[in-house]
């Protein structure tokens, strides 16, 4: 039943409708608004109802179609359905993934072969599971290896080349911190497994390989004492099918020894103003006698047969004291180098320079005291201003002279990409004094020697794994350096790397051949 007001005479049945004349009535006014409000809640009571209709009628059509079709069908359609969406899917993915161990063997013939050591000769090269079983001439080539031949028609062979302290693997994009991870907090941290943190699905590593470079040395940063370094295979589904040689190293990042005026003592770049106090030099040599005490004192811990409480700092640095580990000393300058040899004294440890700038001025020293060098990279300007503006091409010729054992490295801040570029450094320093196979040799041989891993790669000889690189012309020219196929532990790999695939991608948009 409806009611409406009317000025002044009551409440009386009748219809929705209200009396024009009565709108300034107050007793109008609150019958109106208390209409309004009761068709609010009409509405929406009818809006519910038809909602609930449609939900129920949209239910009986589902139970309905399911009862009138065979269920198989349907899910025989929905997965045909979803096998013609693969290929698009597929499209969208990387083609790279790890090669399988190789099972039997293989012969390459007719193949220029740069053994690794300083020879180079004309034959053929058999390696079977993996290991290299036969190099030499193809008139004693044994019969049971010419099965699966390649001819490889005159092409330069190489072993595969060793990339030193790199931190590839630990950083994908320099500039993005969500990609780094060969830094951590604290100053000495010999316990850090740089190992553990490399990525085997970085971007980085298919464009080393297409350069040459087989195995790396993964190194971390940050600190005095930085952690533990490993070499790694770079074709692998993760870090432990990765390792080739695990913690090989501890590596201690030398305080620079030189008063520079115009740099900060501390970090963040603040320069020192002349009322400072602070002699970078002292400090320098505060923080290495605090390492040197730090020797001391894991030498004492270690020499109890079982200590308690057990020291993981002290533990992780055990290898040193029986020489199943280096210690990496990363350092430039000649006093600095002195230091190094004075600790490789003192602790009877087994000690290599990084960096090494100067090391050509102290180079009959270092070969006495039987000190190895990771020069880092040749293309760079010399240490001092007084040096010759070509010395850092020149320094690796002078350390071959003395007879000192070295290898190069890119060693910089981006040297985790840059490492494709190793071959053509080695190249130049051939330019500068160096040999051809000199050159090649710093780079196999010498590196695997300095690692530790001269026992099973390095060379092109019989019973070590087949790293093995096919070139069409000098790998060390950037110009003719053209590698057609690669072994790592006699399986081929993939040469194929996101730069090629977008060279093809776009040479496809705008219809280059």
């Amino acid at each position: 039943m409806k009611l409406k007001r009317v000025c002044g005479e009551g409440y009386r049945k009748g219809s929705h409708q209200l009396n024009n004349s009565c709108h300034g009535c107050p007793d109008f006014l609150g019958e109106a608004r208390k209409h309004r409000t009761k068709q609010k809640i009409l509405k929406m009571s009818t809006r519910n109802t038809s909602t609930k209709k449609i939900k129920t009628s949209f239910s009986a059509s589902v139970f309905s179609v399911a009862k009138t079709f065979d269920m198989k069908k349907i899910i025989i359609t929905s997965f045909a359905f979803l096998i013609a969406l693969a290929p698009f899917r597929l499209m969208a993915q990387e083609n790279m993934h790890p090669t399988p161990p190789q099972v039997g063997s293989t012969t390459l013939v007719n193949a220029v072969i740069h053994v690794g050591n300083g020879q180079v000769i004309n034959g053929d090269i058999v390696f079977e599971n993996g290991k290299i079983v036969y190099v030499g001439s193809p008139a004693t080539l044994p019969a049971e290896y010419t099965k699966t031949i390649i001819d490889l028609k005159g092409k330069q062979v190489y072993p595969g080349l060793i990339a030193t302290s790199t931190n590839l693997g630990l950083v994908e994009v320099g500039s993005v911190r969500a990609t780094a991870d060969f830094n951590e907090l604290g100053d000495v941290n010999p316990s850090i497994r740089s190992l553990v943190a490399y990525n085997t699905d970085s971007k980085i590593i298919n464009t080393l390989r297409c350069n040459g470079v087989l195995l790396a040395h993964i190194v971390p940063r940050g600190g005095t004492i930085s952690g533990t370094s490993s070499v790694v295979q770079l074709d692998a589904w993760n870090w432990e099918d990765a390792a080739y040689k695990t913690d090989n190293g501890i590596h201690f990042n030398m305080p620079a020894l030189v008063n520079r005026p115009n740099q900060g003592g501390g970090g963040g770049g603040r320069r020192r103003q002349q009322g400072d106090q602070e002699d970078p030099v002292k400090q320098g040599l505060d923080r290495i006698e605090g390492i040197r005490k730090f020797f001391r004192e894991a030498k004492g811990y270690l020499a109890n047969s079982n200590p308690s409480p057990v020291n993981l700092k002290f533990e992780a640095v055990k290898g040193l004291f029986n020489k199943s580990q280096t210690l990496f000393i990363h350092c430039d300058l000649v006093k600095e180098m002195m230091i190094a040899m004075d600790f490789a004294k003192e602790f009877d440890f087994k000690v290599v320079i990084v960096g090494g700038s100067d090391s050509w001025i102290i180079a009959d020293l270092l070969r006495e005291n039987n000190i190895a060098v990771i020069l880092a990279e040749p293309h760079s300007l010399p240490a001092t201003d007084d040096d010759d503006v070509d010395q850092p091409y020149k320094t690796g010729a002078a350390l071959q002279r003395a007879g000192v054992l070295f290898t190069i490295c890119m060693d910089a801040g981006d040297g985790f990409w840059q490492q494709r570029n190793l071959p053509f450094e080695a190249g130049t320093m051939a330019a500068y004094g160096l040999t051809k196979e000199e050159a090649l040799s710093a780079l196999t041989s010498n590196a695997a020697k300095i690692l530790g891993i001269d026992d099973k790669t390095g060379t092109i000889e019989k019973g070590k794994d087949a790293n093995i690189v096919v070139c069409d012309g000098d790998i060390l020219d950037m110009k003719s350096s053209l590698v057609s196929a690669v072994y790592i532990q006699g399986r081929e790999i993939n040469l194929d790397n996101k730069q090629k695939q977008l060279f093809e991608r776009y040479k496809y948009k705008y219809g280059i051949k």
